[in-house]
């Protein structure tokens, strides 16, 4: 910490908001190296140790936005469900403790969010441990818990057409757009922020194809501009969109009219008896269309936006290949028809 030469950009080209915005990670950088100094003498906190990780946290150039938020929120949820946490001397945290705070915390909250916390807690404790404040990282012996795979009840192709009619039959006034939402999602398979990002002039009707730009600022996962293939059903509802705009509005404005429908899939979906479906469950519902109609895996990974070659996809529907598969086996055959034989 003392001495050490540190590189953080300040995310402007403007002067005078560089040098605000310099000012005060100075000042996060000398009360980073008070707790320090503090714990050389022995004496630290969990709460000076939780400092300094925020600190190393919003320094962190390699963790996107949306993954720093959702560490903090982690944090909080630590700090919430462990009373006194904060001004507990960190040498003090026993095995015992942290155990007794996770069974509880378990009972409470989802296995995603429950690993993710004691993650967190991990990391803080680490920090202790580097300072010199403690040996041993008590938080070691938590173990975590097995995220089941969501089992997708996803609507058959008429249900869905019924669930986008109920919707833009609501009588509110962004009932049509909700229903826009919900085929834009269905048909492309983005999340709902890449959706919210479209503008007209991403979708380029000559290559049949829609440009998805990744967003920095709000963390969209992988930031990279990748390109979809504008299926027969998304030029229809694009089409129709464009022919209630002017131009130049169309060119420049987003495409979708709301930026969530979540309300209105929920009153649908209730009306019409069918499983409650999420905006991210709209992406399944893309991929599995995509898998059912004889699109490779890869590419389905490709188009969603995965980095990891078609891992995760295969994990998440690989099941539907196969039944595709053995679909279509049914149809391979070396045997005259039995008329033939007749």
């Amino acid at each position: 910490m003392f001495g050490k030469l540190i590189r953080q950009s300040l995310k402007t080209d403007v002067f005078s908001v560089a040098q605000i915005r310099l000012t005060d990670l100075i000042q996060e950088q000398r009360k980073a190296a008070e707790v320090w100094r503090a714990s050389s003498s022995g004496k630290m906190t969990f709460g000076d140790a939780r400092k300094i990780y925020e600190a190393n946290l919003a320094n962190n150039q390699r963790l996107k936005p949306a993954a720093k938020v959702y560490r903090n929120t982690t944090i909080k949820d630590l700090c919430k469900t462990w009373p006194g946490l904060d001004a507990t001397d960190i040498r003090k945290i026993t095995q015992r403790d942290c155990l007794e705070w996770a069974a509880l915390f378990g009972q409470k909250y989802s296995p995603s969010l429950y690993n993710n916390t004691v993650g967190t807690l991990r990391h803080i404790l680490e920090i202790g441990i580097q300072a010199g404040a403690r040996y041993g990282n008590p938080a070691h012996t938590i173990p975590k818990v097995k995220v089941r795979q969501k089992v997708l009840k996803l609507p058959e192709q008429k249900q869905f057409l019924e669930m986008v009619r109920s919707i833009r039959a609501a009588g509110s006034g962004f009932s049509k757009s909700c229903g826009d939402l919900t085929e834009f999602l269905a048909y492309s398979g983005c999340r709902k922020g890449e959706a919210a990002r479209v503008h007209g002039r991403d979708c380029d009707f000559t290559k049949g194809e829609i440009v998805i730009n990744g967003d920095p600022v709000t963390g969209t996962k992988n930031w990279e501009i990748r390109r979809i293939p504008m299926i027969t059903d998304m030029r229809r509802l694009l089409e129709r969109i464009r022919s209630g705009r002017e131009e130049e509005e169309w060119m420049n404005a987003t495409v979708m009219g709301v930026r969530e429908c979540q309300k209105a899939i929920d009153t649908a979906c209730k009306k019409l008896g069918l499983a409650r479906i999420t905006h991210h469950d709209l992406r399944h519902l893309f991929a599995t269309r995509c898998i059912e109609s004889g699109v490779d895996i890869p590419t389905v990974s490709r188009w969603l936006g995965h980095k990891d070659g078609g891992a995760l996809a295969m994990k998440t529907y690989g099941h539907l290949r196969d039944q595709h598969s053995a679909a279509m086996a049914q149809k391979v055959t070396f045997a005259d028809s039995p008329s033939s034989q007749s």
